[in-house]
């Protein structure tokens, strides 16, 4: 099931847009600006973004400036009263993949969401696998024979990207720009600190390990 956040001000628009949404077997998350948009991404694996422009705290222009800055490549969709070509092409340039003028027809919105999340290949098979082990994205969570292990979302993340690329090493400061590139108070001893709790908890595992590559970063071996 796909997953889609609607960051909107106006709590009605967002209750009209989840029941289009759930009648296509979406689940749907809320927010009422991007600052709080933010806090959910931090906690959810969210599929698609619909957001407004005009919001208190952070706009829609600055949510989107921010992900994209941090490598969310998560699609975004603007919907919003602003309706001229520079408003257009300033949600464009900010990194949004579409734009609709409010007000919107419900049914164009549905079929708009779901060419975006084709296109972006959003579905429930984002997995690694690896032996009898899998890497399910949309659940954060490593199962094998049964057991399942839910992991805190960076956690996951930095499991998922080491995985998905085998004997390809990636610096900390890759890891770091594109897990916690919204966070301005970490530095490369939070990548350390991530991958010795995984280490902790897969050391029982034997289908795959994470090798330090001295002075650089960090590699995902297979055994499988």
């Amino acid at each position: 099931m796909a997953r889609v956040l609607l960051v909107d001000d106006n709590a009605n628009i967002r209750k009209l847009m989840e029941i289009y949404l759930r009648r296509e077997g979406l689940e749907v998350f809320h927010s009422e600006h991007g600052g709080d948009a933010l806090d959910v991404l931090a906690r959810q694996h969210i599929d698609l973004i619909v957001v407004d422009i005009a919001m208190p705290e952070m706009d829609g222009h600055e949510l989107t400036r921010a992900l994209r800055g941090a490598s969310f490549t998560v699609p975004i969709l603007m919907v919003t009263a602003k309706h001229t070509w520079p408003d257009k092409k300033q949600g464009f340039q900010s990194g949004a993949d579409d734009y609709m003028i409010k007000p919107i027809d419900m049914e164009e919105f549905v079929l708009r969401v779901l060419a975006l999340l084709r296109r972006a290949r959003i579905s429930m098979e984002q997995q690694v696998k690896i032996g009898d082990i899998v890497l399910d994205a949309e659940r954060f969570e490593l199962r094998k024979d049964g057991q399942e292990y839910a992991l805190p979302r960076k956690e996951f993340q930095v499991l998922y990207k080491l995985l998905s690329s085998p004997k390809k090493i990636f610096t900390r400061q890759e890891l770091l720009d594109e897990f916690w590139g919204l966070d301005s108070e970490v530095d490369e001893r939070t990548v350390d600190v991530h991958v010795k709790r995984l280490r902790d908890k897969f050391e029982h595992l034997t289908e795959f390990e994470i090798i330090t590559v001295r002075g650089i970063g960090y590699k995902a071996v297979r055994h499988v």
